[in-house]
């Protein structure tokens, strides 16, 4: 289950991650790194956004929708 955007949490992230399904192989690392670094500049627009717990602080791992693609890819 997806977690609400947290600024608690936002101002300990340690790290990120973007988890990609198998529907968005086509799209080439030039695409995939745009995409994923116009979704963790604005997290709290992200559809599916997960904060792990580390030992200093959180992940975010926001994990890519086909609406996010689609959005990303136009603008």
């Amino acid at each position: 289950m997806p977690d609400k955007f947290d600024p608690y949490r936002e101002a300990l992230i340690i790290e990120t991650e973007t988890v990609w399904s198998d529907e968005f192989d086509e799209l080439d690392s030039d695409q995939r790194n745009r995409i994923s670094a116009q979704l963790h500049a604005s997290p709290e627009n992200a559809t599916h956004l997960e904060y792990r717990r580390m030992h200093t602080g959180f992940c975010r791992a926001i994990t890519v929708t086909s609406e996010e693609v689609q959005r990303l890819s136009e603008g």
